[in-house]
């Protein structure tokens, strides 16, 4: 039940690119690929169904919301040389991440501690709130949470802790 839960935010995500952006249709995908996202890995814990295939599922899913949104968002919002040299950075951290978890423990290590799931809140939170709040200020705050959280997962990875 979970995996078809973690599905359906790969259908939802796909589908917004037929939408356009903050549209309600749009607000609708969004809003239930998130939620997808909250509810299938604790359906997997409380039905026992928790799997490596799963979880990779989950962080393929999460690859496809995210590149489905920074196409539909991009090119409407107005972002700052500053902030896309900070998410550069941090991009390039969990690259980083990824090849020294390959090295440290021989396979792809994607570690689901607390500061990437608030990260990822975070940024699931954004576009609802442009209209809102600056971008500037409310994009900040999650670089800021997002930076922590990469260099944690690093170090986690590094040590070879199995501790999420």
């Amino acid at each position: 039940m979970a995996n078809t839960i973690t599905s359906c935010r790969i259908l939802c995500s796909v589908m917004l690119l037929f939408f356009p952006v903050f549209s309600p249709l749009f607000y609708i995908l969004y809003c239930v690929a998130g939620f997808t996202d909250m509810i299938d890995g604790v359906i997997a814990r409380k039905t026992g169904s928790v799997s490596e295939f799963g979880s990779t599922l989950d962080s393929a899913a999460d690859f496809v919301f995210i590149t489905v949104c920074l196409i539909k968002l991009l090119p409407v919002l107005t972002i700052s040389t500053q902030l896309w040299i900070w998410v550069g950075m941090i991009a390039v951290t969990k690259i980083i991440n990824v090849i020294s978890g390959y090295i440290v423990q021989k396979r792809l290590v994607v570690k689901h501690t607390v500061l990437n799931r608030i990260t990822g809140a975070m940024l699931f939170i954004l576009p609802l709130t442009v209209s809102a709040v600056d971008l500037k200020y409310s994009a900040s705050i999650a670089c800021a949470v997002a930076s922590f959280a990469a260099l944690q997962e690093g170090y986690l990875i590094r040590m070879g802790s199995h501790k999420q």
